[in-house]
């Protein structure tokens, strides 16, 4: 059997209407041109009937800037919107019309703009699909009324469940994801017109009530309501992925390893990416089968997410190292062949600062690959940087780099603070100057002095770090402490 073609309506704007009486005028407003008072439906499932002479050609633009439509010939700014995949709605709005009988009356409609809607007619899903294209807003499937014999109760145990008869719909709502879709059917099947929302339909009508207000009005709420569905899910689905996200970043801060010691272990971190749980500073704490408890903090050069996943990389690989029994240059040389193996290019480098307490808890070895020294408060005496000299170039600057080990006397109780460079480097006033190790080491100084320990003395610092700044810090910001008393 051959394909019937379908046949596709002329598109009449309103620029393109001849000279018509107030009547008409009236008639596009009803239909919800601009100005009409009537541009937005609240949620309803059949659009109430309105009264007005949809089948009257649409008015002139002279008439309709009469009644406050200047310039309808010309496309406006203001109606140069964009629905949801469909392209800018300033060229006015299409249908695509879905039923058995091609030829069935539906009356004139009227976009936003009063413009004369474009109707599209297919018999089957075989040519709404053809017709289906970017431009087309609205699908209206006209539901063919039930056979005599299927006018039976339906089965109890199928109480509340879409007939089979919307099949068909649901093909179409598979077929047209982003379109928005209406039903059309009689008012006998009221039932079955209501279970086509619940399967996805934006609203339904009765073929009784049909006019052109009414259906102009019903193809522009539906096709704004699927534009808000559209734009709820993608929200939604934002939403969603920035949990997971969170939940990711989470898990991948590390939890300090000190089963057995005495220590005592604080930490305070603060990305410097905005709404993100981690950034490019990396930290971690673990205690080996010896009794030493190692501790390491570095920072990747940049703030973006790859940084981030770098700094991770590298945590984790300090850790398996530091089981492994690597310490000390042997450590940080392995370190730099895993940073050259998985940056993304060649500029990308790291610091390092590492520091291996003796089981005693009265020593330590001190590492550093261009990262800031630590800060040391030993028991009643003011809080001093440990020496630098000694230092070693950043991992991933020098291919055969060597970071020598300090050994540093810790005492009997003590406080030793690691901190990345977002701590020192924010700036004090509206001036250009920085913090400084200097800054830093007084303003610890008052909050030791005021009693502060743990967390508490960390986040106190940082929180004045950040007033002296004159708001957040930009640069990510990781600082650890431990204690023995």
């Amino acid at each position: 059997m051959p394909v019937p073609v379908p046949h596709q309506r002329t598109v009449v704007l309103p620029h393109q209407a001849g000279p018509v009486d107030d009547a008409c005028a009236d008639t596009a407003q009803v239909a919800g041109a601009p100005g009409a008072g009537d541009t937005t439906v609240q949620g309803v499932s059949a659009p109430a009937t309105a009264v007005g002479r949809p089948s009257d050609p649409p008015a002139s633009s002279d008439h309709l800037a009469s009644h406050g439509f200047q310039n309808a010939g010309r496309a406006q700014p203001a109606e140069q919107r964009v629905s949801a995949d469909h392209g800018p709605l300033h060229q006015g709005l299409t249908l695509l019309l879905i039923g058995e009988d091609p030829n069935s009356h539906v009356p004139d409609m009227w976009d936003w703009a009063g413009r004369k809607v474009r109707l599209r007619t297919a018999r089957n899903l075989t040519e709404a699909e053809r017709l289906l294209t970017d431009d087309v807003h609205c699908i209206l499937l006209d539901l063919p009324p039930r056979a005599p014999g299927d006018r039976t109760e339906r089965d109890p145990a199928r109480a509340g469940a879409p007939d089979d008869e919307l099949g068909m719909l649901r093909d179409v709502l598979r077929m047209a994801t982003s379109h928005a879709v209406l039903v059309l059917t009689y008012e006998t099947d009221a039932q079955r017109a209501a279970d086509a929302v619940r399967v996805g339909a934006q609203d339904y009508l009765f073929r009784d009530e049909l006019d052109g207000a009414v259906l102009s009005r019903a193809v522009r709420y539906a096709v704004e309501r699927k534009r808000a569905d559209l734009a709820q899910r993608q929200l939604t689905e934002s939403r969603m992925l920035a949990q997971e996200n969170a939940r990711l970043e989470r898990g991948l801060l590390p939890t300090p390893l000190l089963d057995g010691s005495d220590l005592r272990f604080a930490a305070c971190y603060r990305p410097g990416r905005s709404r993100a749980l981690l950034g490019g500073d990396f930290y971690d704490t673990v205690r080996t089968p010896d009794g030493t408890v190692h501790a390491m903090i570095g920072d990747v050069c940049g703030h973006g997410p790859d940084e981030a996943a770098l700094g991770v990389e590298l945590r984790i690989a300090w850790r398996a190292l530091t089981f492994a029994g690597l310490s000390g240059d042997e450590l940080l040389a392995t370190l730099q062949k895993v940073l050259e193996h998985e940056r993304a290019d060649d500029e990308i480098f790291a610091t390092l600062c590492t520091v291996d307490i003796s089981a005693d808890g009265r020593r330590a070895g001190l590492c550093l690959a261009g990262h800031p020294a630590p800060l040391l408060a030993q028991a009643g005496e003011r809080p001093q940087l440990l020496p630098y000299e000694f230092g070693g170039p950043a991992l991933g600057l020098l291919p055969n780099a060597r970071w020598p080990r300090r050994q540093v006397e810790l005492g009997g109780s003590w406080s030793l603070m690691m901190y990345t460079d977002g701590l020192i480097e924010g700036r004090i006033g509206q001036g250009n100057q920085r913090l400084g190790q200097e800054g830093m080491t007084e303003l610890v100084s008052r909050q030791m002095a005021a009693g502060l320990t743990g967390e508490e003395l960390l986040e106190a610092s940082v929180r004045e770090v950040r007033d002296l700044n004159g708001g957040e810090l930009t640069d990510d910001v990781a600082v650890l402490l431990l204690d023995r008393r």
